[in-house]
């Protein structure tokens, strides 16, 4: 055994199956550990796909997704995913073959120095060295999967890789052995934290939880349904945290700060508590939107806010335990009734979905969702359509609504959708993106399509970047750099890689193109052709 092949050993043992990158020869080590290991070695079109399917990988199996890259270019095109899963926290190994370790530090093609690169966007970056190589995979698991989890970088130089291994994957030959690393567990909640916490929710009349991204991690998230339900709290979730609990649920408000946000602030506001449940502030500050409301927060850190809000208590600690303490207390009465929230869920969808003569978004969206079925997984990317899908789609389930909303990069949506494809093959997955965002990631169709994917890619033609030309008109800037073609719609080419296109025009064209993508044996691009003039009244308002 080489010590690629040790380290390859590690992963596997550590519960990962694929790692997703771009070989080149002082890759190949791994790459032929891995053929040779049980860990396949899935060829992206580009590094920052590996970096964002990774992600996705980690989240959806609680196992660190693993991405690798050569030195120089292949690393910096890997950071955009690596960041993307630093600040959306998710678990995550990446590695970079590096050049000989007797040249590192010079001035040779390609070199750069790999752990400062890495530094800023990874909880560690980590050299791997002969003789420390199963000890240094051990931290990076460890660190990758504790609280808050998140990526690890680690750069194994190609004598390293090859060398003969000195350890084993459990211990050192002829040495003491090596107890795996495991997680660190968050510290719980004091007595007196949970304690003020049941005062601050009893004293309040109109309590609101929002449930954000750190709940994602829960775990038993049935606790956090029991919460809301025992003390009958109506919530709203930020855009990551949808559908940790159904979103059909009756005290569902919806999604904040996205398409129609003042509908939701209103709402918001009539609250005497705003109660956040696993808030992380990466998606969107308290203070953009709480207002005068007093603020309860039940996390795993410290609450993060400027000097304007009015923080009543905090819980921090170990959060799904924290929410199972809180659920276990007396039922708690509150002021809201029903029709208020029902008569708030209608307005709010009504406002979302504006008259208009032509093929709106929110026309495709509904389409979209009329043919996924409850369970399937909806992957999206990053403009004008984020705001309006994030308020307007219904989420069922956890795991079934993928974005960035931290690092918030255009490009997720593809690699995230094949990700998700291959982490839970039996759940029909559908990719939701704009016609900019396709333009970045288009490469990996060939990607979907050489793993024989079942993945219809519908694709919102709107023929310009909408989210930015919607930001320069309100600040009264001319219209300029946004225009993506010159006609207002092309139709698409009879297939994109080997991938069949189709063209739609409406939202039953759409409908039949989705169901009947469902069904095919690879992949699908649906071009629908929209008219984004709604996104003027929606986006932010």
């Amino acid at each position: 055994m080489n010590n690629a092949e040790l380290i390859v050993a590690m992963l596997r043992d550590a519960g990962i199956s694929h790692g997703f990158g771009i070989p080149s020869g002082n890759v190949l080590p791994l790459i032929e550990a891995m053929r040779k290991g049980g860990i396949e070695f899935v060829l992206t079109a580009h590094e920052g796909s590996a970096g964002f399917s990774a992600d996705v990988t980690g989240r959806l199996t609680g196992r660190p997704g693993l991405c690798i890259a050569t030195l120089g270019p292949g690393a910096t095109n890997l950071t955009t995913g690596v960041g993307d899963a630093f600040l959306d926290r998710s678990p995550m190994i990446a590695i970079t073959c590096n050049l000989n370790t007797d040249q590192l530090g010079r001035r040779l093609q390609m070199y750069i120095d790999h752990h400062a690169l890495f530094a800023p966007i990874t909880k560690a970056s980590l050299p791997l060295r002969h003789g420390a190589i199963a000890a240094t995979v051990n931290e990076a698991i460890r660190i990758a999967l504790s609280e808050p989890v998140g990526p690890v970088h680690l750069d194994l130089p190609e004598d390293v890789a090859l060398a003969a291994a000195s350890e084993v994957a459990g211990g050192v030959a002829g040495g003491d052995a090596l107890t795996p690393a495991r997680p660190l567990a968050p510290p719980l909640a004091t007595d007196a934290a949970i304690e003020a916490a049941a005062r601050i929710i009893g004293d309040a009349g109109r309590p609101i939880a929002v449930i954000g991204a750190s709940a994602m991690r829960m775990g038993k998230l049935g606790a956090l349904q029991a919460f809301v339900e025992k003390h009958r709290l109506p919530f709203a979730t930020t855009t990551m945290a949808k559908g940790l609990i159904d979103e059909d649920h009756p005290l569902a408000l919806g999604c904040i700060e996205r398409a129609c946000r003042q509908v939701m602030r209103r709402f918001l506001r009539r609250a005497d508590l705003i109660i956040g449940l696993g808030y992380d502030t990466i998606e969107i500050e308290y203070e953009a939107w709480i207002g005068e409301t007093a603020l309860l927060q039940i996390d795993i850190e410290p609450v993060d806010t400027d000097g304007s809000v009015r923080v009543k208590g905090e819980v921090t600690g170990a959060l799904a335990a924290s929410v199972a303490r809180l659920a276990a207390l007396e039922p708690v009465a509150n002021q809201w009734t029903g029709a208020e929230i029902e008569r708030h869920r209608r307005d709010f969808q009504q406002s979302l979905r504006p008259a208009a003569a032509g093929f709106t978004p929110h026309q495709a969206i509904d389409a979209v969702r009329n043919v996924l079925p409850r369970d399937g997984i909806l992957s999206f990317d990053v403009g004008a359509h984020t705001h309006q899908i994030a308020s307007q789609w219904t989420a069922h389930a956890p795991g079934t609504f993928l974005i960035t909303n931290g690092w918030s990069s255009m490009g997720f949506g593809i690699p995230a959708a094949i990700a998700a494809k291959i982490a839970r093959p039996d759940v029909p997955v559908v990719c939701l993106l704009g016609d900019g965002c396709f333009q970045m990631t288009c490469g990996e169709m060939a990607t979907a399509n050489r793993l024989g994917l079942t993945l219809p890619v519908v694709v919102l033609d709107d023929a310009r970047l909408s989210l930015i030309q919607v930001k320069q008109q309100r600040r009264q800037f001319g219209e300029y750099g946004t225009a993506l073609q010159s006609d207002s719609y092309i139709e698409p080419p009879a297939h994109y890689f080997g991938v069949p296109a189709v063209g739609v025009t409406d939202a039953s064209a759409l409908e039949d193109a989705v169901a009947a993508a469902l069904g095919a044996d690879g992949p699908t691009v649906i071009e629908a052709a929209i008219d984004p003039a709604h996104y003027m009244e929606t986006v932010f308002d």
